[in-house]
């Protein structure tokens, strides 16, 4: 049998007579239908507040992240839904341990983390876990990347990370962190971990809305008395001397003492709580139970002497003030009259034709002219 290639086709020769060849299609659609129908049919609609409210109650991670993403919108329907949400949600708060995480960079704020994540969970514990990442200066984009470094605790049942971008003002980031935290706590989360950046005035901000504020060092990095010089050593309720392992062990150990004895000099709690200092190894989990019980210990303490509850009615308060100066300065911004004239006045402010004073007067003065009597 000789076929000429090139020129003939195998299927027409006779000996292949029995052998039916279906033509082809010329064009395929270039969308399935059949996608295009699961995607409308599946498509996320719009939910009401009642909806949101029961599915966060239920336990719903699904509906727990969308509200998350309705508090942490800036626009004005998705955050008048958001308030009507927490409101509903406010009287199934309250009811967990909240533990503010900071660190320098590379300190291992995240490994300790899953640690003691893991640790808690397998003692029948719900986390939730909200890490405020930092954004570009430049780009104002953010990794969020924290949950890639999670791997062990991100796929636990009882278990929730939630990574949030820096960008905007910090007390904005802070209000939503702390919506975030009610949210959580209705879904019934009992723990909540609240890690910082560890740079920058960040930590006051957590500091001002968690009951434990843990400081994560490492030994052998430098001199480990200049941690001391820094105004959150003052924050701190307790320090963990993490990656005391391997020939770090001794280091850990050398540092955990100066920083005791350095604890001893600074004037004494309003909580009445000495702060301690313990070593771990998040790599090897060992060291994670004593640092839990420490805290364990300062929330029996602090509920013991009554300042556990005086300390949330204060953060209460300060997030009441907190939250009227947020709102008249996105009220301010948010003006028409003040978006027309501001970059007509930044423009003078930066060619030294009006002073920063006398620009910031007019403006305001703009402001208040057009508010009702």
């Amino acid at each position: 049998m000789h076929f000429n290639k090139g020129r003939d086709h195998i299927e027409n020769d006779p000996s292949f007579k029995g052998l039916k060849v279906n033509k082809g299609t010329e064009h395929l659609p270039s969308l399935n239908p059949e996608a295009a129908r699961r995607f409308l049919q599946n498509k996320r609609k719009n939910l009401s507040v009642d909806q949101y409210v029961e599915g966060i109650l239920a336990g719903d991670i699904t509906l727990l992240s969308r509200a998350v993403t309705l508090v942490e919108s800036s626009l004005p329907q998705h955050q008048e839904m958001a308030q009507e949400i927490i409101t509903q949600c406010l009287p199934h708060a309250g009811r967990s341990v909240r533990l503010g995480i900071t660190g320098v960079p590379g300190a291992g704020k995240s490994t300790f983390i899953e640690a003691m994540g893991t640790h808690l969970i397998e003692q029948g514990k719900k986390l939730a876990v909200l890490a405020i990442d930092p954004s570009s200066e430049r780009t104002k984009g953010s990794i969020l990347g924290d949950k890639t470094r999670m791997e062990k605790l991100s796929v636990m049942d009882h278990a929730y990370i939630r990574p949030s971008p820096s960008a905007g003002s910090l007390g904005g980031v802070a209000r939503k962190t702390r919506e975030t935290i009610v949210l959580c706590e209705a879904a019934g989360f009992d723990t909540i971990f609240i890690e910082t950046v560890g740079v920058g005035q960040s930590e006051t901000a957590v500091h001002s809305m968690v009951d434990f504020f843990l400081l994560i060092l490492i030994a052998g990095a430098g001199d480990e008395l200049q941690g001391i010089k820094r105004g959150i050593m003052e924050m701190a309720d307790g320090i963990a001397v993490n990656k005391a392992d391997g020939q770090n062990t001794a280091k850990a150990k050398l540092a955990r003492a100066q920083y005791s004895n350095a604890l001893h000099l600074f004037p004494p709690s309003r909580s009445g709580w000495i702060p301690r200092v313990e070593t771990c190894s998040s790599l090897n989990s060992e060291g994670v139970i004593p640092v839990w019980e420490m805290i364990d210990d300062f929330m029996t303490h602090t509920k013991k002497n009554g300042y556990f509850q005086q300390h949330r009615n204060e953060q209460a308060r300060y997030w009441m003030t907190e939250s009227i100066q947020e709102n008249l300065k996105s009220n301010f911004y948010q003006n028409p009259r003040i978006k027309t004239l501001l970059p007509e006045l930044e423009i003078k402010v930066q060619q030294d034709r009006l002073s920063s004073f006398e620009a910031a007067r007019q403006l305001l003065d703009l402001y208040f002219k057009g508010l009702p009597k």
